[in-house]
């Protein structure tokens, strides 16, 4: 990876820390306004897949252990598969493949959220949780819509002032 990706690889990460941080300490709730997931999937499409992976996967893990956000379990696990595929699949659709933006965080958001729901199932029956698969997603869906809408508003106009010659290279 280049210097200069690394270091924006890093910036991302950080964000992905920052962002919640305020909207806890403003009195913003995390579960509804989704802030974490901003970073990881602009991180995704101006980087790439690999990037926004390592991005997906670095950020809760590092959150969870400066701020205590997500709780390690069960949240941990399921935010780590849920930001993985976010910032894989957007960078692949939106940076290697090309299309829309829209597009590329519609999939991502579909992707990361069945991701999300299948290891909240694994974890239901590894340990007795009342968590389910459809039970996690109608409500990560419900509570987050709020962060839904501002993902779809914001993303698709960070990404069209950041240009195309801007993105960093594979």
């Amino acid at each position: 990876m280049k210097s200069k990706k690394l270091v924006y690889t890093a910036l991302f990460i950080a964000l992905g820390i920052i962002f919640p941080s305020i909207f806890h300490l403003s009195g913003l709730s995390g579960k509804i306004f989704l802030p974490m997931h901003i970073p990881v999937i602009l991180g995704g499409m101006i980087l790439g897949p690999i990037s926004g992976m390592i991005i997906g996967i670095i950020t809760p893990i590092l959150s969870s252990i400066l701020t205590g956000m997500p709780p390690a379990f069960p949240m941990l696990p399921i935010m780590i598969a849920e930001l993985l595929v976010y910032g894989l699949v957007s960078g692949y659709i939106s940076y290697i493949l090309g299309l829309n933006t829209y597009v590329s965080l519609i999939i991502s958001m579909i992707l990361g959220r069945v991701a999300a729901g299948f290891i909240a199932f694994i974890l239901s029956n590894l340990f007795n949780l009342d968590l389910g698969f459809i039970n996690y997603i109608k409500g990560s869906i419900i509570t987050g819509f709020p962060g839904i809408i501002l993902q779809i508003i914001l993303i698709p106009l960070i990404v069209k002032l950041i240009s195309k010659k801007a993105r960093i290279g594979a």
